[in-house]
């Protein structure tokens, strides 16, 4: 199998990013609403296997200060197979020299992403479109 890593999404098809954030499944995120946050991320990370888009992820970064790492997605037939872990891997490696790197996790999945070095933020708030939806799904705790 041939496996293929892009870092620019100049000849993205969007509507197949798309796709992958539904089957990770990453929720519903548009083909335009991707483009534009992609367009806005300093760093991003495409992995093909024979010429289909099997994970990606980005980190909005400020070139200095923070990076942001999000948006990781693996299609389900490759999790489980280091895909994923390759992707946190490039994109924190792509970040390094800002003083701090930050992500939030799927609720459960923070013991992959301590495998890294990251740590739970004891400070750390948020506000969402829909707080009581990120309350429901873990995401957010009023306490």
């Amino acid at each position: 199998m041939t496996i293929e890593w892009k870092s620019n999404s100049d000849s993205i098809d969007w509507e197949e990013l798309s796709a992958l954030y539904r089957a990770a499944p990453l929720g519903e995120k548009t083909a335009a609403h991707l483009q534009k946050v992609y367009a806005n991320s300093m760093f991003k990370c495409f992995v093909y296997e024979e010429s289909r888009l099997i994970a990606a992820g980005r980190a909005l970064a400020d070139g200095g200060d923070c990076s942001y790492i999000c948006d990781i997605a693996v299609l389900p037939s490759h999790q489980g197979t280091g895909v994923g872990k390759q992707v946190v891997e490039h994109l924190v490696a792509a970040s390094r020299g800002h003083k701090k790197i930050l992500l939030y996790a799927v609720p459960g999945r923070e013991p992959f992403y301590r495998k890294f070095g990251f740590l739970r933020m004891q400070t750390a708030m948020a506000i969402f479109a829909d707080q009581e939806a990120q309350v429901l799904r873990g995401y957010l705790s009023e306490t």
